[in-house]
């Protein structure tokens, strides 16, 4: 009997310390989520490379999803998130379109400040994207 206790005791003592590990590996195995609704358009472009070019530099502690605006996987996100205007560009940072930056909201919404068409730019700036994905892969 007292074998049959101790075998169970050390089987769950491994099983605890497996799981310990597991569960740690998992956390540090998340990554920020930024998912991107977008107008593949030329005007839009520049801006579409610099933003792949400063995800480039994420590596895997972000995940990217990128859904054309006219494509039928954009019309069900569009759905999903709610838009119903006609915009050339958001981004969404762990689920949220507007990301405190420093000490300012950002919404990460049209072209940034200085690109493309006056009417569509936002006021945010590619650094502001990245000063976000700074803080969401910080906190990872």
């Amino acid at each position: 009997m007292k074998k049959i206790l101790s075998g169970c005791l050390l089987v769950l003592a491994v099983l605890s310390l497996f799981s310990s590990v597991y569960t740690a590996s998992a956390y540090a195995a998340k990554t920020a989520k930024v998912e991107v609704l977008y107008m593949n358009h030329g005007p839009l472009m520049d801006t579409l490379d610099k933003m792949k070019g400063v995800f480039a530099g994420y590596g895997d502690k972000i995940s990217v999803s990128w859904y054309d605006f006219e494509s039928k996987e954009g019309e069900d996100f569009k759905a999903e998130k709610g838009i119903t205007r006609h915009v050339p560009l958001v981004i969404w940072i762990d689920g949220d379109e507007v990301v405190k930056v420093g000490p300012k909201q950002v919404k990460f919404v049209g072209f940034p400040t200085g690109a493309g068409p006056a009417f569509f730019q936002g006021k945010w700036t590619i650094d502001d994207l990245k000063t976000a994905l700074d803080q969401a892969t910080a906190k990872k």
